[in-house]
């Protein structure tokens, strides 16, 4: 499945369980690492876990793709789901304040969500 149908699939999975702040930033013409970057925000340790199973959960049942690594579970203040071409970034309200992602990845074009509808 291409990535830009992945990265979709991701953002409904998040959208469904009322992720918030979602964001899609298209990084594939300013690193080799991915194409785009899905953040969102849950608003407390269980959000953040619920939304990662959701994301996994859709992208396998709906794409048949299963996560390649899954890091930060155990504290779930800030889950990253690989996906190869597409990275799901889910963070707690602080983590996310505090990484700033947006920022660092300013050089990225940020997808507006209702271009995916």
């Amino acid at each position: 499945m291409e990535s830009k149908e992945l990265m979709t699939l991701a953002v409904k999975a998040l959208e469904d369980k009322i992720g918030e702040d979602i964001r899609i930033l298209n990084i594939g013409g300013v690193s080799s690492i991915a194409d785009y970057f899905v953040i969102a925000t849950g608003n407390s340790s269980t959000h953040v876990h619920s939304l990662a199973d959701a994301v996994e959960e859709k992208l396998e049942k709906e794409a048949g793709e299963s996560v390649l690594n899954a890091e930060g579970y155990q504290n779930a203040d800030w889950v990253l789901l690989d996906y190869g071409n597409v990275i799901v970034h889910i963070f707690s309200k602080d983590q996310r304040l505090f990484y700033d992602l947006e920022r660092i990845w300013k050089d990225g074009v940020e997808i507006d969500l209702s271009e995916l509808n």
